[in-house]
């Protein structure tokens, strides 16, 4: 049980450094101030579910929250840098954001479906993680 609480706040951890990393090498391709300030507020959702991970982690385990690699921040920055060299839009920054967030859901989802008896704790922040990016899909459509 000790282990699935782990495993859940480690792939809750490594959701939102991803997220926080997308966002920051994106937003000095933004040029609108409103989009900037709203995806200044997404990141700042990204940061707190962090905190709450980092308040309970030491409950599950003597070791420190997994995040996302050297490797995979490389890809996102290297990925979003193409992605983005032709076409700065609000549009296409939206886009790219919303199929992250989505591959971000799917994981959460999957993570809540297969890990019934993990902590209440842990399936808060797992769940409240999820719906969190649920309402950030919904505000990045906005910007399509």
């Amino acid at each position: 049980m000790g282990e699935q609480n782990v495993k859940v706040l480690d792939e809750v951890n490594k959701g939102t450094t991803m997220g926080m990393d997308a966002i920051s090498f994106i937003l000095n391709k933004v040029k609108d101030n409103k989009f900037e300030e709203v995806l200044n507020v997404e990141y700042g959702k990204y940061k707190k579910i962090a905190d709450r991970v980092d308040e309970i982690y030491s409950e599950y385990s003597f070791d420190k929250p997994q995040e996302t690699n050297a490797m995979n921040k490389m890809m996102t920055w290297y990925g979003i840098n193409m992605k983005t060299i032709n076409d700065q839009s609000n549009s296409k920054i939206s886009e790219l954001l919303m199929q992250g967030t989505n591959m971000g859901i799917i994981e959460g989802r999957r993570l809540l479906n297969n890990n019934p008896s993990v902590d209440s704790k842990v399936k808060q922040i797992l769940n409240d993680f999820v719906v969190m990016q649920e309402d950030s899909i919904e505000t990045l459509k906005k910007y399509l």
